[in-house]
């Protein structure tokens, strides 16, 4: 088990105290440290050429003064340590995660456009941290479409079957097991089919959509069963979903307790961290909390 601290990024405003509350669970859960950390940006009008980026002393930060006391005295508070920084958000946060099993965030923080629906240091930390990274919004984020009910507690993972990601399955259903609750897999496949023909080629024969289903059912259980080993005690439920991958992860958000994406890998021509359509989309849009996930190093 690792003991690497769960990390919250806070800046004062009301989401990172959000996103502080769901670290200090997350760390409970996992028996491990809480770091809470504040970087302190820069003023807009100085010039970076010329500036030191580094520590900063945490005893005269008044927004982790501010932490202190928003914890202080509760009997379940995990050990905690608070780090301040000053420099560029964007370039810190990314980097808390290289000594973090988890990285926690709110969607947005004190600076940028209010209409925003995510900030962008909440982007640059889950599209380059090593680590997973948990970014909380803002409640009351309508979400449309049907969402798959049942009581109880409910963590939803997006599982690519022509190509899924063992980081992003097993995060998401040791997260399951810690929250005792049930993990529904949302598979989405193309529909409708729009195959690519040549001129003079015959169409090919009409495919049936439950076929297709059927067929992305059985992948979507073949993939999951040696999790479901690992995991005995989570329930767990496939969904097929035709189409729109992003817009059922979405709906599926509704009451979930998380949803959890992976993020792209790296590809030979672009060597660098990349964030997939869907995953950015959920981001933007799910109501319930996100886990973007790397993947492992093995499959970079």
């Amino acid at each position: 088990m690792s003991t690497l601290p769960v990390v919250a990024a806070v800046d004062g405003s009301d989401d990172s105290l959000r996103a502080l509350e769901w670290a200090v669970d997350a760390a409970r859960r996992r028996a491990v440290p809480l770091r809470v950390a504040h970087v302190r940006q820069y003023a807009h009008w100085a010039q970076p050429e010329v500036l030191a980026a580094g520590p900063a002393d945490p005893r005269d930060d008044p927004v982790l003064t501010q932490v202190r006391t928003h914890l202080e005295g509760r009997a379940d508070q995990p050990d905690t340590e608070y780090v301040g920084l000053e420099g560029a958000a964007g370039a810190f946060l990314p980097e808390l995660g290289a000594t973090a099993q988890l990285l926690v965030l709110g969607s947005r923080g004190r600076g940028g456009f209010a209409s925003l629906l995510l900030g962008s240091n909440s982007m640059a930390a889950a599209r380059d941290a090593e680590c997973p990274v948990v970014v909380v919004p803002r409640p009351g984020r309508e979400v449309h479409g049907e969402a798959p009910g049942g009581p109880g507690p409910r963590v939803v993972v997006g599982l690519k079957v022509d190509g899924p990601d063992e980081a992003t399955l097993e995060f998401a259903f040791a997260e399951a097991t810690r929250r005792g609750a049930r993990l529904q897999a949302v598979a989405a496949y193309p529909w409708p089919a729009q195959p690519w023909m040549m001129p003079g080629e015959m169409p090919p024969p009409i495919v049936d959509q439950d076929v297709i289903e059927d067929e992305t059912r059985i992948l979507a259980d073949g993939f999951l069963a040696p999790y479901r080993e690992r995991h005995p005690d989570v329930p767990i439920q496939v969904i097929p979903a035709a189409g729109d991958a992003a817009g059922y992860l979405v709906a599926a958000s509704r009451d979930a307790d998380l949803v959890v994406v992976g993020r792209h890998r790296r590809r030979l021509l672009s060597p660098v961290h990349m964030m997939g359509s869907v995953t950015h989309a959920v981001l933007l849009h799910a109501a319930s909390p996100v886990a973007v996930v790397p993947p492992a190093i093995s499959a970079d």
